[in-house]
């Protein structure tokens, strides 16, 4: 049992959400900073199938596993709260 006690507290931590900012932008436009906040283009190239990530402003980028929960949302900066798996979000609210 007490070998697996950091395995379960490893487990329970990263299901719990957390709180990340950054912007919501298409895959293909998220390295070009220039491109952040930028709606329309966000909006455009999602429609086409792009799909949506969150841009952080160091420049990290996370792939959103529920893509309906922030299309929405395209080209805003927003706070995305989830739970992380990877460089994965599953998105349970956008601020």
């Amino acid at each position: 049992m007490k070998r697996l006690l950091p395995y379960m507290l490893l487990a329970a931590m990263s299901a719990m959400a957390a709180d990340w900012s950054g912007y919501i932008i298409d895959k293909n436009c998220a390295s070009k900073k220039a491109m952040w906040g930028n709606e329309a283009c966000a909006k455009s190239c999602m429609a086409k199938g792009a799909p949506a990530v969150l841009v952080t402003d160091d420049g990290k980028i996370y792939s959103i596993a529920n893509q309906d929960k922030v299309k929405d949302q395209a080209g805003k900066k927003v706070t995305v709260t989830g739970k992380i798996e990877g460089d994965t979000i599953t998105v349970d609210d956008v601020k």
